[in-house]
């Protein structure tokens, strides 16, 4: 008889959610460890190795604690586990409003359609830009998100292009944000006016209140 699926985790914690439409939300966050991606300006580096293995009926127990509708499963990279489908489902079928933070670089077409994917394309300053699988692009769905962090004016111009090349706003909501620290906030608000983008401007509302403080 084989054994029930076991995760690994960084962390599970309960805080606002700062990023994406449900910005605000009182959360619980699922951090699974590891991801294949190194972006240049990842402010999770810590979960790239290490966590605690934990079974799906544990990592329920923790969730459920914290009495909130709202789980978010992040990483690393979430899907770089096999199992992270596994607890998707699980989490649905629990009666939770669960979203998925992605990469992008990885397939997205077996993840359970209850769960809204954020979704990450990677602009040319993560120097990842290769791994972003455009595969993923059209299974997008309303539901859905796609997150473009903006470290200069040249992702700006590759963002704008890749909005208009895929028809991206048709699909989901498009949410661009700036690299903390490095590119203002005001730049980047004055560019997309400038051109007129169908996108939505985010800030890491975390960074706001708490600062870069892990576990919040």
């Amino acid at each position: 008889m084989s054994s029930p699926p076991r995760l690994r985790i960084s962390e599970i914690f309960y805080s606002l959610q700062g990023e994406s439409t449900r910005a605000g939300l009182p959360t619980v966050f699922v951090r699974l460890t590891g991801c294949p991606l190194r972006c240049s300006w990842c402010d999770t580096e810590y979960a790239f190795t290490g966590g605690t293995h934990h079974s799906i009926d544990e990592i329920l127990a923790e969730v459920a604690r914290h009495q909130t509708p709202y789980v978010c499963v992040t990483g690393g990279e979430p899907l770089a586990q096999k199992h992270c489908l596994t607890l998707l489902h699980a989490l649905c079928d629990a009666g939770y409003s669960v979203s998925l933070e992605t990469s992008g670089a990885l397939d997205i077409a077996e993840v359970n359609p209850r769960v809204s994917r954020i979704m990450d394309l990677k602009a040319p300053g993560s120097g990842e830009v290769s791994k972003n699988r455009l595969e993923n692009i059209p299974l997008l769905r309303a539901s859905d998100e796609l997150k473009i962090i903006i470290s200069d004016e040249q992702d700006y111009l590759w963002a704008r292009e890749m909005l208009h090349e895929h028809h991206l706003h048709q699909r989901c909501t498009v949410l661009l944000s700036p690299v903390a620290g490095t590119l203002p906030p005001h730049k980047l608000a004055e560019w997309i006016l400038r051109d007129h983008l169908p996108v939505r401007m985010q800030l890491q509302m975390h960074r706001v209140i708490w600062g870069n403080r892990t576990g919040v």
